[in-house]
């Protein structure tokens, strides 16, 4: 069975939106810092490109899952778009975490299968 084009983009644009509001989850951040701590994070093994990571930062303010505001940075005398979680985010982040969960012991059922299940 293969999946479609639009599930695997679905599922890479849900994975990438978790990570988001993961990364906001503990303080506000501007766009640069959301994918350095995701690719720091990950040891290097996610690398969040600008034409993935915008438009995802986009998409989740449209949803009102983020706010964003121009703030001055303060080691910086330059402005930053600051995304900031919201509370509809918060209940997003608790929806995408378990549909994760569920994701991933399904895939390690299949390529890691019990005795009794092999």
């Amino acid at each position: 069975m293969a999946a479609d084009s639009s599930s695997r983009n679905g599922l890479l644009q849900g994975t990438l939106d978790m990570l988001i509001l993961r990364t906001l989850l503990g303080c506000p951040a501007h766009g640069h810092q959301i994918g350095k701590h995701i690719q720091r994070t990950t040891h290097d093994f996610l690398q969040m490109q600008h034409g993935s990571l915008y438009p995802a930062l986009h998409r989740l303010e449209k949803r009102g899952w983020v706010t964003a505001n121009w703030e001055t940075a303060p080691d910086r005398n330059r402005e930053f778009k600051y995304y900031r979680l919201t509370a509809a985010g918060r209940r997003q982040l608790v929806v995408e975490e378990s549909r994760w969960k569920q994701m991933t012991e399904a895939v390690a059922r299949v390529m890691w299968p019990a005795p009794e299940e092999a």
